[in-house]
């Protein structure tokens, strides 16, 4: 075995030691790792290889069909299904529901006559068959796997043939002949390594259970990541009731998409109007905007909700619950500058309703809005909707998929809608267009 150095955020491998990653610049998360050598070990990679290159155009893709999970919510954020041979981490905090979801997609498959191995490194059987009883999980076609031997868990593949694989947790297992920790940076990396190759090379789809740090990212190096094809995170508050699942990385599909989840006492429940969860059904009350965002395909109406009020502890609060920091700095400086309106001795608060988190540019002018009603206190026009994105000198910019954030909002009961004047959008009734911030500050009178 050789020695090298892993890096913890991105994955730079180096073969000494610094202080500072040369690739990403984090400062001490080099951490050391065994590099396994040997005969046997280069044998086995080669083995997934072609024997020979091929034209591209000449490879058959006619073969290569998605598997339905049965769950709408799970199918779209995989890309409609699940591949052949792919590698799934799915993370998530603690309490989240990753392996309630887990076990619930093994019901779902089995229901429809594929065998899944469902292997777990942190439960003993009887406390799964007790979690599955809860969950009415109770297909035939389950077979459940208590180890935390990679090798074993890759024999007993071999020896089953199943058409789905579940591991729970990654961190979990170990290869025994590796002289290091469950869950160091050399057994996360050869046990994705050997897992992946045995999937590849008996096309079985495999699913990890993968935990999160304290920064809410998978547990482990980043090269976890690079490995396998597709990095789920379920999000949400553990103690809410709803869950949301976001592909960040997706070799088979779109990352734009997301599944939102109920949690029931019988499990996971799919969402099927999720525009519910973002919205109150009071009045508009003071410094409450209603917005609308895209994620892949979907649009969901949100509601912005915003609290300006004076500071009376020193330095003012600057707090924004489900957007970047940085983008509530920009929204004020740009209040300040087009409106002359005095916030350096006010706290700011913003929230989006129901747990959302957005980066959309259209989320700008909902937010700048409520935040006027706010300093005004006073509400905004009712049953309104908000989409823009706002320049730096306060001119409101269209933004992507005009028309279908506006259908959404229409279809909801809404009967004033405000985007910018340069949105190529049909003259409809309702649709009012204004070019710059001031045209919103002039709704108050």
């Amino acid at each position: 075995m050789a020695h090298s150095f892993f890096c913890s955020d991105c994955g730079f491998e180096s073969a000494k030691w610094s202080g500072k990653c040369p690739s990403c610049g984090s400062w001490g998360t080099l951490k050391e790792s065994k590099t396994v050598l040997g005969k046997k070990g280069a044998t086995s990679r080669r083995s997934t290889h072609q024997s020979k290159p091929e034209r591209i155009i000449d490879i058959q893709t006619e073969g290569i069909a998605r598997l339905a999970t049965g769950i709408t919510e799970l199918d779209l954020v995989l890309g409609g299904g699940i591949v052949s041979g792919m590698l799934t981490l799915i993370g998530g905090e603690p309490g989240i529901g990753k392996s309630t979801l887990m076990l619930q997609l093994s019901q779902w498959l089995g229901s429809v006559g594929k065998k899944v191995l469902y292997v777990s490194g942190e439960e003993s059987d009887q406390q799964i068959r007790l979690r599955a009883t809860r969950l009415d999980v109770h297909s035939p076609n389950i077979w459940l796997y208590c180890t935390t031997d990679v090798d074993a868990i890759i024999d007993v593949i071999q020896q089953t043939n199943p058409d789905c694989v579940i591991i729970d947790s990654i961190q979990s297992v170990h290869i025994p002949s590796l002289d290091s920790i469950p869950g160091s940076i050399t057994q996360l990396r050869e046990s994705c390594s050997r897992l992946a190759r045995i999937g590849k090379t008996l096309n079985t789809p495999i699913f990890m259970v993968g935990h999160v740090t304290k920064e809410g990212l998978v547990a482990g190096p980043k090269i976890i990541e690079h490995i396998v094809d597709t990095v789920l995170y379920f999000e949400g508050e553990s103690r809410g009731q709803y869950k949301i699942l976001r592909a960040v990385k997706n070799r088979f599909g779109s990352t734009n998409e997301l599944g939102i989840f109920e949690m029931t006492s019988t499990g996971l429940k799919e969402v099927s109007d999720p525009n519910h969860i973002f919205l109150s059904r009071d009045l508009a009350p003071h410094g409450t905007s209603i917005g609308c965002v895209m994620e892949g395909t979907r649009s969901f109406i949100v509601e912005v909700q915003t609290l300006a009020t004076g500071s009376s502890y020193g330095t003012p609060q600057r707090v924004a619950v489900g957007l970047e920091q940085k983008k509530l700095a920009m929204l004020l400086a740009i209040l300040e500058k087009n409106l002359a309106l005095y916030l350096r001795n006010s706290d700011v608060f913003i929230n989006l309703a129901g747990g959302m988190r957005s980066g959309d540019t259209a989320l700008d002018l909902p937010i700048l809005a409520a935040l006027i009603s706010s300093l005004k206190d006073s509400p905004l026009p009712e049953k309104s909707v908000f989409i823009g994105e706002v320049g730096l000198n306060g001119e409101i910019r269209p933004v992507s998929q005009s028309e279908a954030r506006v259908k959404e909002a229409l279809k909801l009961g809404y009967t004033s809608i405000y985007l910018a004047a340069d949105s190529k959008l049909r003259s409809r009734k309702g649709v009012h267009k204004v070019k710059h911030i001031k045209d919103v500050y002039s709704l108050f009178g």
